[in-house]
């Protein structure tokens, strides 16, 4: 069992930055593949990111490969989401989840979630 919770959210500009962090509480954080994922106004779940158990593998939606960096602190049991060049499509509520195995785009991989933090871009 792992509880996540996420932080950083906020407004900003279109072309602005914004750091996301999930932190996690229960054991073995670094067994479990994290991935960000987010959730826009009267849309499904969007896979963002993920990143290994042990950080040494990646995968970004094709929407923010090159934009968004996912990494991992282990020691700190929390993971990251660094955006930049932020655009308005960009503006959803964005979800921590933790799951097993390979990195998966599927939400149903993932076991645990957080309760959300919004991102809001304006254009």
């Amino acid at each position: 069992q792992v509880q996540l919770v996420e932080s950083g959210g906020g407004l900003v500009q279109a072309g602005g930055s914004l750091s996301l962090s999930c932190a996690a509480s229960g054991r073995s954080f670094s067994n479990y593949v994290m991935a960000w994922f987010r959730q826009a106004p009267g849309k499904g779940h969007q896979f963002v990111a993920a990143i290994s158990g042990d950080g040494s593998r990646t995968g970004y939606a094709d929407s923010v490969k090159g934009r968004f960096t996912i990494s991992r602190d282990n020691a700190k049991n929390t993971v990251y989401l660094q955006m930049n060049s932020l655009k308005s499509e960009d503006t959803a509520v964005y979800y921590c989840a933790a799951g097993w195995g390979e990195i998966q785009i599927t939400r149903h991989e993932y076991s645990f979630w957080g309760q959300g933090t919004q991102v809001s871009v304006s254009s």
